[in-house]
Formats: structure tokens, sequence, C-alpha cells
């Protein structure tokens, strides 16, 4: 799974939990664009998740 550039976020792992309480694996994956972004001064294309792009954390590329 692809993890954020920024921030780190990744997928993460649990149980769905039924009614009758039987438990099976599933992930939760974050919400991850490719974006072109600044970086080092120079434009490029990085993953980065809707929270930091929210937040302003990235500066993108026009």
């Amino acid at each position: 799974m692809a993890k954020c550039a920024i921030c780190g976020k990744g997928a993460s792992t649990g149980f769905q939990v039924s009614h009758s309480h039987i438990r099976t694996k599933r992930i939760w994956s974050p919400n991850i664009q490719t974006v072109k972004a600044i970086v080092d001064g120079s434009p490029r294309r990085i993953k980065v998740c809707t929270r930091c792009l929210k937040s302003g954390r990235v500066t993108r590329a026009v």
C-alpha cells in the first residue's frame, strides 16, 4: 500500500467484528492522492494523504 510522503500515514489493520462477534481481518486505507507539488524548489509527483493537502502542508505546483 502507498504511504503519504509528508506524514507517513499508511494502511492500518484490524478486525471487522460482526453482531455475532465473528472477527475477520480487514484493512483501513487512507485517502492517498498523487499530486504535483513543489519539493526542494522543483515540481515533483508525490503521494499525499488528503489531510495533508487540506491542512496546507503541501504547496501544489501549477
